[in-house]
């Protein structure tokens, strides 16, 4: 059995840190908390304490601090934000695992702001030269995480990566937190599941999804 790890979310009180928090507070997880909003991180803890009594979820005041005790750093922050992170955490996410879910949108969600051969993943992981970067939970939106089922299928989680060791241990959170994980490819395949969201977000706005849509392959 696997020893029980320690997962630091970073950004925690962000629209998709708190729906990976309270997903995964459900696991055999220890969670370490991060926000520069102390009083929304406490509020965050109460409310998963309410609803999962037996959670293990402590609010930590330094992202340095929150990453060097973790065994996997969830990067739950716009990609506009991931240098900043990446500067202040870089020292203790060595050989860690460090998951990036960040889609780069422009501010009108009709384009991408990385070049056509990188991605927001990519990028990070030339940040954090030292760390395993992981794509992981950017095809979700989310209102997926409280519903991940839709229509009678389990969304698919995509997952990209260059260390196999890494991904594994990533497919065991997403599915943690209620997803089918399905590991694409290595690091660069991120600029496929970057773009893949951008479809996705352009889609709901058109057809009104209501931010409860998600990827599912169907085969046979």
């Amino acid at each position: 059995m696997r020893t029980r790890q320690t997962i630091a979310v970073i950004g925690a009180t962000g629209s998709m840190g708190t729906a990976i928090a309270k997903s995964l507070s459900k696991g055999n997880y220890r969670l370490l908390l991060f926000t520069s909003d102390k009083s929304k991180l406490k509020d965050l803890q109460k409310e998963i304490i309410a609803t999962t009594p037996g959670a293990d979820v402590e609010p930590i005041s330094c992202s340095y601090t929150a990453s060097w005790e973790a065994d996997v750093i969830i990067v739950a922050v716009p990609f506009a934000m991931e240098k900043e992170v990446a500067d202040k955490i870089r020292e203790v996410a060595n050989q860690k695992i460090v998951i990036s879910i960040a889609n780069p949108l422009n501010e009108t969600y009709d384009a991408l702001v990385t070049a056509p051969d990188t991605s927001a993943a990519e990028e990070l992981q030339k940040l954090l030269p030292n760390s395993k970067v992981v794509k992981a939970f950017n095809t979700t939106f989310a209102a997926d995480f409280a519903q991940p089922v839709i229509d009678g299928k389990r969304v698919d989680a995509f997952i990209a990566g260059n260390d196999n060791d890494a991904l594994e241990t990533v497919s065991e959170i997403v599915q943690a937190a209620g997803f089918n994980p399905v590991i694409a490819g290595d690091l660069s395949v991120s600029r496929i599941l970057e773009n893949m969201q951008l479809l996705l977000i352009r889609l709901g706005i058109k057809y009104n999804y209501n931010w409860l849509a998600g990827w599912k392959i169907l085969h046979q």
